[in-house]
């Protein structure tokens, strides 16, 4: 696992350095797409390794929705706010088209009221999406949000990565619900990246972040 973790911390370096300069966009295209693989199942892109199949190995149920003592999350809410934030932020933001949450019907399938990201997210309702969230049809979201984004990534061009987020891009996540105003310093960070640096956080450094908290409960909730 740390060898894992170190490989994909290199990787990381690497796309930064690659995204940095148009002309090594196709560089940095291939490396987005091993990197993104990584972090989501082998349904979404048959790899070597998926921080994400580690997780589900031997996960029970119960364990995935368990917040332990002293925890804020359960891992079923971290992948359903993984699952949200790369959905608004390449569906919406990067490519300019509609949430995967609504165009696949998603809602009505996770079993869950909410459409935002989770930021900004009460200890309550995080208790009460643990507990209620339809797992399958999370892994499922989940899945389907991660297709997407290597489809969009893949028709960058050079002219686009060096382009800052449209902002009515990101007025229409607060139209959408998709972002509640409580949480609207969030919309002030994603309008500062270019589209370079959207790739380099919500689809691969702030999954990463949140998988490795998930192996942690993980550890936690099997003594519980």
């Amino acid at each position: 696992m740390n060898d894992q973790h170190a490989e994909w911390n290199a990787r990381h370096q690497a796309l930064r350095q690659a995204l940095a300069k148009p002309q090594t966009l196709p560089e940095a295209i291939g490396l987005f797409m091993s990197h993104h693989a990584a972090l989501h199942a082998f349904e979404v892109a048959p790899g070597p390794y998926s921080f994400e199949e580690e997780l589900w190995d031997g996960l029970s149920p119960t364990a995935a929705r368990c917040i332990p003592t002293g925890s804020e999350h359960s891992i079923a809410w971290n992948l359903w706010h993984l699952a949200r934030i790369e959905d608004v932020t390449m569906n919406v933001l990067l490519a300019g088209g509609d949430q995967e949450l609504t165009s696949g019907g998603w809602l009505e399938q996770l079993a869950v009221p909410f459409r935002h990201t989770g930021n900004s997210m009460p200890p309550d309702e995080i208790a009460a999406l643990s507990t209620a969230i339809d797992l399958p049809a999370l892994r499922a979201y989940r899945s389907a949000v991660g297709r997407r984004t290597r489809a969009a990534v893949q028709t960058l061009t050079p002219a686009e990565i060096t382009q800052k987020v449209q902002p009515e891009r990101l007025q229409r996540l607060l139209d959408e619900g998709a972002v509640v105003p409580a949480a609207q310093e969030v919309l002030a960070y994603w309008g500062g990246l270019t589209l370079a640096g959207l790739l380099l956080m919500p689809p691969t450094r702030h999954n990463f972040i949140h998988i490795n908290e998930s192996m942690r409960l993980k550890q936690k909730c099997r003594k519980v």
